[in-house]
């Protein structure tokens, strides 16, 4: 196939923001990026009225605003990468954080994926992770300077002979030639987050489409999409990454389990998988234990998988905890020992509190209205002691457990 990678694609003068950003790959735009990698953003002011004393003040303002997104772009792709990449405030909002995408890249290329359309790639994370997997990558985005950027990204890291950046319409992309397909929807309009698929541009019917066409491929949609809105072609995935769930991936075709659930925790990389919709869990009185199911596996309705094999019961059939008699240890929950079952009541939480010296309150909650900022404040802790308290409901009732961390 033809490569269509430029080296620095000129910028149209009606363009500013494509005028900015070729500005920025200048040599003296990357020095002045270099200069401003350190730089601590409360100092701002002081630092472009000096900058600008011996640099254009559109080039100050356009580095001064790619630092702020490479300093926020850390905590997704780590210092040593951000620091290297160019970003849209988009593209830092959206894209892929690196381990999401390497669990992604992995699974195509364990299954022999040597070549992805890489649809909707924005500021081109994902096809980073799959490059760095071996897997060559068209890349596509219909926005121009989103598109310059992603190959601007290719360039800065050494993966430009892997990454193709084509600007385009996706819709009018022939993928017959690649292995596999990766589609990003955005999710995301002029009013914020987009919670209906078929909103998604492109939408979610279209993706689906193009994913069936397709040897293997995948669809990375928002972790709070409807079950029913799944297709039973897909293997369904949710990935939590250090306890928060960051997004869900449709899979499908050749080594993929349609209508299967799984949830993955990163970076452990623990996977639970279920065939298919599992039976309505027991409900219980509250025992000596309580599991609190990572958000990935709640996500994924696996949570009576967890019933089943601590040999326990929900407290409420509404409330995603499970409790048990037996102690039971899985990288899926995180396990408490319960000391004391209350009603809701704050003046009887606080006397408690008091009378064991506690000073320190971790606060969690499912099935209240109470905010842990405001019950915390409320309880006006001293103390050498802790406890964690879980604000929820008990066979529908409002209920407060108190205990503590096993292990």
């Amino acid at each position: 196939m033809d490569r269509v990678n430029a080296s620095t694609p000129a910028a149209p003068s009606d363009d500013p923001a494509r005028a900015a950003f070729a500005a920025l790959r200048t040599p003296e735009g990357e020095r002045l990026l270099a200069a401003l990698r350190d730089h601590d953003p409360a100092d701002e002011l002081a630092t472009a009225t000096r900058l600008r004393r011996t640099h254009p003040a559109e080039l100050v303002s356009a580095a001064l605003g790619q630092a702020r997104l490479r300093q926020r772009a850390v905590a997704k792709f780590g210092a040593e990468d951000a620091h290297r990449m160019y970003f849209t405030p988009n593209g830092v909002e959206q894209a892929t954080r690196t381990s999401v995408a390497a669990h992604r890249a992995a699974r195509f290329a364990g299954l022999g994926v040597r070549s992805v359309a890489d649809l909707c790639c924005g500021i081109g994370g994902d096809a980073i992770a799959l490059a760095r997997a071996g897997i060559a990558v068209l890349a596509v985005d219909r926005d121009p300077l989103t598109a310059e950027v992603a190959r601007a990204n290719a360039e800065a890291l050494g993966l430009a002979g892997l990454i193709e950046v084509r600007c385009a319409d996706v819709t009018e992309i022939d993928t017959a030639p690649y292995h596999a397909v990766f589609v990003d929807p955005a999710r995301r309009g002029g009013r914020g987050r987009i919670f209906d698929p078929e909103a998604y541009s492109p939408p979610l019917s279209w993706a689906t489409a193009a994913a069936l066409k397709a040897p293997r491929a995948a669809l990375k949609i928002a972790p709070g999409i409807p079950h029913e809105a799944i297709g039973p072609e897909a293997e369904a995935e949710w990935i939590s990454d250090g306890g928060d769930v960051k997004e869900a991936v449709l899979w499908y075709g050749e080594g993929f389990a349609p209508g299967a659930f799984r949830a993955t925790l990163l970076p452990s990389g623990a996977t639970l998988t279920a065939p298919a919709p599992l039976p309505a869990p027991p409900v219980g009185p509250v025992g000596r234990y309580l599991y609190e199911p990572d958000g990935a596996v709640i996500r994924a309705h696996l949570v009576a998988d967890i019933v089943e094999r601590c040999g326990g019961r929900l407290v409420d059939e509404t409330i995603a905890y499970v409790t048990s008699d037996e102690p039971y240890s899985s990288p899926y929950v995180a396990g408490y020992e319960i000391t004391d079952e209350l009603p809701f009541n704050m003046k009887k939480l606080k006397a408690l509190l008091r009378e064991r010296e506690v000073g320190v309150l971790t606060v969690k909650k499912r099935g209240s209205a109470v905010e842990p900022e405001e019950l915390r404040r409320r309880m006006k802790l001293s103390g050498p002691g802790s406890a964690t308290v879980f604000l929820t409901r008990v066979a529908g009732a409002p209920t407060m457990l108190i205990g503590h961390p096993l292990g």
